[in-house]
């Protein structure tokens, strides 16, 4: 999708992070931006910014775990709008622990963010990008969802999920003909706060000892540890105006996975990658 000028974009988890970046880089390429988040005053604050800097925002407060959210998010978007064009389910939590410790609540809160989320995306905003004749669809997972680390199993599972899922869709879309793309982001450590991302679990119990000692090693990230959003924005960027599948920040990750894949062929080897 070469020409984005004009044309409108929807992101989630867009108050911060890797999809503040995106919806700035968007907003730069003269798309009209509508915003959605979950954190009621970091969303009014991005919205503000993005305002400020001359670009056309909507900014509407969504939880992608509920597919009504979802829903009233495009109807929100088609009101101001009048289409959609690009959509980047972006939103996404992560909670660490031991796969016996983690309560069937842990698994819903995380699945129902990083996997139905997603899912919800696909199947509210699919329908309106074909309607609009043209466009592109881009779902964040994580290296995660590459290859599996110890200690956030619901991370994991569904990262995986949202790899098969936007796996799927982009073979669906090519035999359909549509001038309509899919790309999967799968990139490693980036300067965001999702280790925080228990902050907007409502009603939630306390995170456990073994998800607060992974926030205090993860928070380095938070710091400048990781890649700059920035940078992931501009190959989203790239990935949509190219109609790129993979987008893959971290080329490190492409070693890891050759190991992987070297392990099945050698007997059915588990390969320890970076996170063990």
């Amino acid at each position: 999708m070469r020409d984005l000028s004009g044309r409108t974009a929807v992101v989630t988890g867009a108050a911060s992070g890797i999809g503040l970046a995106v919806a700035r880089a968007l907003g730069a390429e003269g798309m009209r931006l509508a915003l959605a988040d979950v954190e009621d005053a970091a969303l009014e604050r991005a919205c503000a910014e993005l305002a400020a800097e001359g670009f056309e925002v909507l900014g509407v407060r969504t939880d992608v775990a509920k597919l009504a959210d979802v829903e009233h998010l495009a109807a929100r978007t088609l009101e101001r709008f009048g289409a959609v064009h690009v959509v980047h389910n972006n939103a996404g939590v992560v909670l660490a622990g031991r796969i016996a410790e983690y309560s069937i609540e842990d698994w819903e809160w995380v699945l129902g963010v990083d996997l139905w989320g997603v899912i919800h995306g696909v199947k509210v905003f699919l329908p309106l990008i074909e309607r609009a004749g043209e466009g592109h669809i881009v779902n964040t997972a994580s290296s995660a969802g590459l290859y599996s680390q110890s200690g956030i199993a619901p991370y994991n599972v569904a990262k995986f999920g949202v790899v098969a899922l936007t796996e799927t869709l982009a073979r669906e879309l090519a035999r359909g003909g549509l001038p309509i793309g899919a790309s999967v982001l799968c990139p490693g450590a980036v300067s965001t706060r999702i280790v925080e991302s228990d902050r907007n679990r409502e009603g939630g119990p306390p995170a456990s000892a073994a998800h607060r000692e992974f926030k205090q090693q993860a928070a380095g990230l938070v710091d400048g540890g990781g890649l700059p959003p920035e940078q992931v924005a501009a190959l989203v960027v790239e990935a949509i105006e190219d109609g790129r599948f993979w987008i893959l920040p971290h080329p490190k990750w492409i070693d890891v996975l050759r190991e992987r894949v070297e392990g099945m062929a050698a007997g059915g080897k588990l390969t320890s990658g970076f996170g063990g």
